[in-house]
């Protein structure tokens, strides 16, 4: 073994150490390199959804924009399996693919141009008191409808965003067990001062009739993921002629529970139906239900079959792919859309992420629902680069 000498290699350290700092001094800084255009990558940032621009809405009486995303990270009132409260942010996560400029092959547009949409963060909802916990998320629901959107009433896509003679902002909830939608549908009912049409895609019912028991005591245990469609209906918050279940396949506990969802004033769709009826079937029995009432959109992820959706509460075998999902929707469009929400994702039980993106991608099925009628002309003469920057700009200039 060759001996060297201590000499050379202090002699090779102060070289080294002196190369270093030579490259160091040399090095510009991170503007001046060129770098600042850097793209973040998918999975860097910090994650808000679609990279949207994102703030604490309910904290900024100042922050306007035509469609808020909204997490509600709540599951207190599940029946089974826990953890929908980890959905908005897994949700997120899943959408780190998705881009603020992202183009729909089937919309033939780009939502999140065409309309402002804004991350809203989630609402900070108490861990240990579901009464405190509906009654929170009802108050930021109400906060953010009274938020006058972007687009102007004296325009003609003002005038299709606005759902009669009221101009307002839009929210997409990110849930949350389907608890969540108790406070949304009070809060919407306050607001638009009517019963509100549903289109609710659940392999349940959500109906259920809660009987005073020694297990369910008080009027608030009685209100839970499975039954809140009932108060809602008590409440008179639901158009009993208008609302629709898609996507049914579970058991019940007999007739009276579907008396009882008669009664609640809901259309029944199978998920067999569309292997009797078709796709196109599917959706004309839900146009022709809604007509053009304001209608409220609610998806419960486990429409999906289990393969396609694990991480959820209460699995049902036998769902519609995303693929029928996403083609049911697209017959929708036109429908008079004020709100929705997608609910119970369980991160704990997915696998991969399957769910988030499954849930992820619905947002922006939604997103394109919104936007119909808004689409904005794409730049010509611009490069990807150039477009995004435009973009971006102009988004910087309307907040």
């Amino acid at each position: 073994m060759p001996v060297v000498s201590c000499a050379w290699l202090a002699g090779a350290v102060l070289l080294g150490t002196a190369a270093a700092q030579a490259a160091r001094a040399a090095a510009p800084d991170w503007t001046s390199s060129g770098y600042a255009g850097s793209a973040m990558p998918p999975h860097g940032g910090v994650r808000s959804f679609a990279g949207l621009p994102w703030t604490s809405c309910l904290h900024n009486e100042q922050v306007r924009f035509d469609v808020a995303l909204l997490g509600m990270p709540f599951d207190g009132g599940v029946s089974y399996r826990p953890g929908a409260r980890f959905g908005p942010k897994a949700i997120r996560e899943a959408s780190r693919r998705q881009r603020t400029n992202s183009w729909s092959l089937e919309y033939e547009q780009a939502p999140y141009e065409a309309l402002f949409f804004m991350d809203c963060d989630d609402v900070p909802i108490t861990p240990y008191d579901p009464a405190v916990a509906l009654a929170q998320m009802e108050a930021a629901y109400v906060t953010l409808l009274q938020r006058t959107p972007l687009v102007s009433r004296e325009t003609e896509r003002g005038q299709r965003f606005a759902t009669g003679t009221a101009l307002r902002s839009k929210v997409i909830v990110l849930g949350g067990d389907h608890t969540v939608v108790l406070p949304i549908l009070r809060a919407l009912h306050k607001t638009y001062e009517q019963p509100i049409a549903v289109l609710h895609f659940d392999a349940h019912l959500d109906t259920w009739k809660v009987y005073n028991s020694p297990g369910t005591p008080t009027p608030q245990s009685r209100i839970n993921h499975g039954s809140f469609f009932a108060r809602a209906a008590d409440e008179g918050l639901i158009d009993r002629n208008a609302s629709v279940h898609a996507g049914l396949r579970c058991r019940t506990n007999g007739p009276m529970d579907i008396r009882h969802d008669d009664q609640v004033g809901f259309e029944r769709v199978m998920t067999s139906d569309l292997d009797l009826l078709g796709r196109e079937g599917v959706i004309e029995r839900i146009r022709s239900r809604i007509g053009d009432r304001p209608v409220y959109l609610s998806i419960d992820i486990d429409v999906l079959d289990p393969s396609a959706a694990p991480g959820t509460g209460t699995l049902e075998t036998g769902g519609w792919t995303t693929r029928e999902l996403h083609g049911i929707l697209r017959g929708l469009r036109g429908l008079n859309w004020i709100g929705a929400d997608i609910v119970e994702v369980s991160p704990p039980y997915d696998h991969a992420e399957i769910t988030a993106y499954a849930a992820s991608d619905l947002v922006f099925e939604i997103a394109n629902l919104f936007a119909v009628g808004h689409e904005v002309d794409e730049p010509d003469g611009e490069d990807e680069l150039e477009h995004d920057a435009a973009h971006d700009a102009r988004r910087h200039t309307e907040l």
